[in-house]
């Protein structure tokens, strides 16, 4: 290896060299105006702030105030396991996935200052894309900025998804060194209108071999169009790029957004690519709650469906359960509702469902399977407590439930035919906290204790019952009564629903 180096030294230079004179009077206006070049003997302006507000990586959208978490959520934790953590939270059920949504969104002071602030705000962005929460996600790096790289990467690329390239091209042009990212810079060059130096970073950077030869062909046919009519259509990436995206669009080959992650379902939400599109997408964001309810009815009810099967069955059996609903009657609810419950069960969104319509399913009278699919609805909507009230002594089931919906001591789970019920029981039975999770909370690590609570519930939702059970108790020791209590009744009454199909 020795004997490579002076040759490896010698390519880098020349390398280096060719990019330089490639480059050069790209960021020209920005190589000026970042000269450090004094213009004036006045002193500089000092910004300042009061200690303890959060950096750069304790960005967040909800204060303390709001979240009820401390400020020092994240302190005392090692960044990286604690990023582990974060890259690993699977949320089984959808109390915790609000939780862990909090979590991301929250404001509060990272683990570590410097770069591992910043890998950790990169952690929780990473967590929100996943999710779908796109809007929310940039809405964040809005507030921390993108003047780190790691940053802008992202923050690019949610512009870019969203259709708004001008943004980040702008910055990229301003700070070229924001980004190393060839392919961002050859289609921003183009996209100002300069086609000839896009063509001339493109083929140096293919000589060099710096982009792959699936990046080069893309870039080669969004620059020519006589390249793109003369060569064989391209074949999808399975994960492509937002950048990818846009030039798969750009040449007239749009990517459907079914297959591709979550955040790529949210430009189905305009109704571009038809109403069928747009349901199948909002029912993708509402099962982990990137989309409100009240929003998944809209498009449901929106007109009147001009087929059936698969999506049109189940906005048919809504609309006709909520024209019954409105005329109040009881015997037609009673009729109507396990049609529609069945169609929600099977697509994953009971819980926007009961979320919907549990507080007037609860003052209707209804009969026979109708009567217990709304005591469901009621439990797993976000007003269980108040709506347990009004249940009567109706059933050894509606017992237990209503028991951990108030958060008292349930009856012998034995006689309960529910996935998860002597777990459940012995979590709200007085269960202590893990030693290792109690060591963790007396040293002030409330954030990782909370996601390795988490990732217990995962286990417990498996089959490791001790693992459910260790979970709920570590959720009310640390404060989250409410969230052990959903996502109590939710991993029950959810599982129940699976099974039974």
């Amino acid at each position: 290896m020795p004997d490579n180096a002076p040759l490896s030294r010698l390519i880098c230079g020349l390398r280096c060299a060719l990019w330089a004179g490639v480059i050069a009077g790209y960021g020209a206006a920005a190589s000026a105006q970042s000269e450090p070049v004094a213009d004036s003997a006045t002193a500089p302006r000092v910004e300042a702030m009061p200690l303890g507000l959060p950096g750069l990586g304790g960005a967040g959208l909800l204060s303390p105030k709001t979240t009820g978490l401390p400020a020092t959520l994240w302190l005392g934790s090692d960044p990286e396991r604690l990023r582990s953590l974060i890259r690993a939270a699977k949320p089984t059920v959808p109390a915790l996935r609000d939780l862990l949504h909090t979590l991301m969104l929250a404001e509060a002071d990272p683990p570590a200052p410097g770069a591992d602030g910043i890998a950790h705000l990169g952690a929780r962005l990473d967590w929100l894309i996943a999710l779908g929460a796109v809007e929310e996600a940039l809405a964040l790096i809005d507030i921390a900025g993108h003047d780190d790289p790691q940053l802008f990467a992202r923050w690019a690329d949610l512009n870019l998804l969203l259709g708004q390239a001008a943004a980040p091209c702008a910055a990229l042009r301003t700070r070229p060194g924001l980004s190393d990212d060839l392919s961002m810079r050859i289609f921003c060059t183009a996209r100002e209108g300069d086609w000839q130096r896009a063509s001339l970073l493109l083929t140096t950077a293919a000589t060099l071999g710096d982009l792959a030869p699936r990046q080069v062909d893309l870039l080669e046919r969004f620059l020519d169009n006589e390249i793109a009519e003369e060569r064989p259509p391209l074949i999808p990436p399975v994960r492509p790029t937002a950048l990818e995206f846009r030039l798969f669009e750009a040449l007239g080959e749009p990517l459907p957004t079914a297959p591709l992650p979550l955040a790529y379902s949210v430009l189905d939400l305009g109704g571009d690519n038809g109403w069928r599109a747009q349901i199948e997408a909002a029912e993708r964001l509402a099962r982990v709650g990137a989309v409100p309810a009240n929003r998944l009815l809209g498009l449901y009810t929106l007109r009147e469906p001009a087929a059936s099967g698969g999506v049109w069955d189940r906005v048919e059996a809504l609309q006709r359960f909520e024209a019954t609903l409105s005329r109040g009657a009881p015997d037609a609810v009673s009729l109507a509702l396990p049609r529609v419950w069945s169609q929600m069960a099977s697509a994953g969104l009971l819980v926007p469902f009961s979320e919907l319509f549990a507080d007037r399913l609860a003052r209707l009278p209804l009969s026979g399977r109708a009567t217990r699919m709304a005591a469901r609805a009621g439990f797993l909507s976000p007003g269980y407590e108040d709506l347990s009230l009004a249940l009567g002594d109706e059933g050894v089931e509606t017992r237990f439930l209503t028991a951990i919906a108030r958060g008292q001591l349930p009856p012998p789970a034995e006689a309960v035919d529910l996935p998860h019920a002597a777990a459940v029981a012995a979590g709200f039975a007085g269960a202590p906290v893990p030693e290792v999770l109690t060591e963790q909370l007396q040293q002030g690590r409330l954030g990782e204790v909370i996601l390795r609570a988490v990732a217990m519930f995962a286990s417990g939702a498996e089959g490791n019952s001790a693992d459910l059970t260790d979970a709920l108790a570590t959720f009310r020791a640390v404060g989250l009564e409410n969230i052990a209590r959903r996502a109590a009744l939710q991993i029950m009454l959810l599982d129940a629903e699976r099974a039974r199909r």
